[in-house]
């Protein structure tokens, strides 16, 4: 069984891969500024430290009280509009704190790091589906930064022989074992769409309906939650050393925001009032995943990724937040 670091281990994503790793018989240990996290969505058998990843001090101090075998690295700032309007912001801490981070488990003997990165590598695509080596032209600095750290550890593995792998995650959603998806603001469509369904927000505001796309809305590809925690199961017993793979986690199949809208309103039997605003800058008409690499390198499979399930747990999530009068959530990448 390995002992595995966790950063941002208190958000969405990283709780839930914590959860599954325990579930296994894994050890796990939390590093979380709890910026965006929520100390509640830690696991109970988790270990927890609340200092930020650039603290290069205490996390020296972490990896010197114990061995890791591995980092899962989730920790990011993570809101596209606000990577617009303040990249200053995201450079410092997606990429000059990560490179502190980066130091500072060298500096341990630590070899072997599974990033959390994004679709927002691609930018606006070529074509779709996209595969891993399609041009990288991120139209904003979430996505800049990701890819900086991407080829960043493409460098650490050639120099010191780490394993790495990157898994550009396109639609994570869903939810599972008690985590569920809620940013504060909340910019994701699913919740936002379940909000709106529920009450808990006036409407949903779809950016654009010309695109060319079946019903003029833009397509996404979902991929729940638990698949992208199985996904960094599965790549720990693949990882070679010196080398750095890139996987995309998707389904290669999208659906367009009307299409997420009706089934929202199957699965809840409440309308989702929607009110249409212009086109977003840099919103693809299509983000879709080519998934052929990571289902024939680790043997992965998008099996709980139907658009009916990922909204069913979604949902039960949400109503289980109203009904306990919670407006906030656990939500970072």
């Amino acid at each position: 069984m390995a002992n595995i670091l966790v950063t941002g281990g208190a958000g969405y994503v990283g709780s839930v891969c914590c959860r599954r790793l325990l579930e296994l018989g894994h050890s796990a240990t939390v590093v979380d500024d709890l910026s965006t996290g929520y100390r509640e969505a830690v696991p109970e058998g988790a270990s927890f430290c609340h200092f930020s990843i650039g603290d290069r001090g205490r996390l020296s101090e972490l990896l010197e009280s114990q061995r890791f075998d591995s980092v899962f690295h989730f920790a990011a700032k993570a809101l596209i509009p606000e990577s617009v309007a303040n990249p200053g912001v995201f450079f410092d801490s997606n990429v000059a704190e990560g490179i502190a981070m980066l130091e500072t488990i060298r500096a341990a003997g630590i070899g072997k790091f599974v990033f959390s990165s994004s679709a927002a590598v691609y930018g606006t695509p070529e074509e779709t589906p996209i595969v891993e080596t399609h041009p990288k032209s991120p139209v904003n600095s979430y996505g800049e930064t990701k890819l900086m750290l991407e080829r960043a550890l493409e460098w650490y593995a050639r120099a010191y022989g780490w394993s790495v792998a990157s898994f550009r995650y396109f639609s994570a959603a869903g939810a599972a074992n008690g985590a569920g998806e809620a940013h504060q603001p909340e910019t994701h469509l699913i919740p936002l769409a379940l909000q709106a369904a529920l009450g808990a927000r006036e409407c949903l505001e779809i950016y654009g309906d010309d695109y060319p796309t079946p019903d003029g809305t833009c397509v996404r590809d979902f991929v729940h939650v638990l698949d992208i925690a199985d996904a960094h199961i599965r790549v720990l017993d693949a990882m070679r050393d010196g080398v750095a793979e890139a996987y995309n986690i998707g389904t290669g199949t999208g659906y367009t925001v009307r299409e997420i809208c009706r089934t929202i309103e199957t699965v809840t039997g409440r309308k989702v009032p929607v009110r249409m605003g212009p086109r977003r800058a840099g919103d693809p008409a299509v983000l879709c995943a080519s998934p052929q690499k990571i289902i024939k390198q680790l043997g992965w499979a998008p099996s709980l990724s139907s658009l009916e399930n990922i909204v069913s747990s979604a949902c039960q999530w949400h109503e289980s937040q109203l009904a306990a009068g919670v407006t906030g959530g656990r939500a970072q990448e």
